[in-house]
């Protein structure tokens, strides 16, 4: 129980980051995505920080949840960032949800509840992975992620701004994958807590998803940059779980229920699916937008 009731505040406070860092990114261009600028900018923004904090709280709460349960029921739990972060802004940006958002709201909890009790995660070690899974592991999901980056950075934006919606959904779903991989890392490195506080903190593990979650950060900030967050935040939201569940079962041996059990679980994973994509399209989203595409090198003014 500890494990969900950690992993829901996680989630909350993940939410309360997106709704913070959104009103930070108001007002600055596009074709700011995957540049320094972008940085330089929200440096002077004072609610930017307090977005870092939000993310930072969710961090630390989720390494607890992962201490103590399954990569694969602590991630799939996460994506409650998306419903909780359309009520929270509900609220910030004065739009009131309609009938749409609460039900898909209700039949994403009803999705999750199914597919994590036919499932049933349990075992895993993350200390007893195999010596080449993880440099096989790390290298295929960064595969996927400079996949998608590059076929993001297509799009050229400034000169087209119609791609911006492909370019938010390819950082989108790189970030989402990044920070799968990161949550595997922080499963690996708090593995390490029965050994003593120092060995967790001389684990490579650890050291590898701090670089891992300012990577995705990056893409992160790039992706509500590149496009309107309805085209980023399906991936966003979707790519994250599924790549932490890949690697609980492929790399860290968490069993789960097979035979019948699958079908209502896929029937789960589906109603989720459904339910994000719903989401995503709720005007809420688009409150903030659009963001101006400017020259190059004129200079972003708040």
């Amino acid at each position: 129980m500890l494990t969900y009731v950690l992993a829901v505040l996680a989630a909350c406070a993940n939410a309360a980051s997106s709704v913070l860092q959104r009103r930070a990114n108001l007002g600055l261009p596009a074709e700011d995505s995957l540049s320094l600028r972008l940085i330089r900018a929200l440096l002077r923004r004072p609610v930017w920080y307090a977005g870092v904090l939000g993310i930072t709280v969710g961090f630390l709460l989720q390494a607890t949840a992962l201490s103590v349960g399954e990569l694969s029921v602590v991630e799939p739990i996460l994506v409650f960032e998306l419903p909780l972060t359309l009520i929270l802004g509900s609220r910030v940006f004065h739009a009131r949800l309609h009938r749409r958002e609460w039900l898909s709201v209700v039949g994403m909890t009803v999705g999750l509840a199914v597919m994590l009790f036919c499932l049933a995660p349990s075992g895993g070690n993350a200390q007893a992975v195999d010596g080449m899974v993880w440099p096989i592991g790390i290298g295929l999901n960064l595969a996927v992620v400079a996949t998608a980056v590059l076929w993001g950075r297509t799009a050229k934006v400034a000169e087209r701004p119609e791609l911006g919606g492909r370019r938010a959904a390819c950082l989108g779903v790189a970030a989402g994958c990044q920070f799968g991989l990161t949550a595997a890392l922080m499963k690996g490195a708090v593995s390490q807590g029965g050994q003593g506080v120092a060995a967790v903190c001389t684990a490579w593990q650890l050291y590898a998803m701090v670089a891992s979650g300012v990577t995705g950060m990056f893409f992160l900030q790039s992706a509500m940059h590149a496009g309107r967050l309805l085209a980023a935040q399906p991936g966003l939201t979707l790519s994250d779980p599924l790549v932490s569940v890949l690697w609980g079962v492929v790399a860290f041996h968490e069993q789960v229920r097979q035979g019948w059990w699958l079908l209502p679980a896929i029937a789960g994973a589906a109603a989720i699916t459904i339910c994000v994509a719903v989401l995503a399209r709720s005007p809420l989203l688009g409150t903030e937008e659009r963001r101006p595409v400017r020259a190059r090198h004129s200079i972003v003014r708040r």
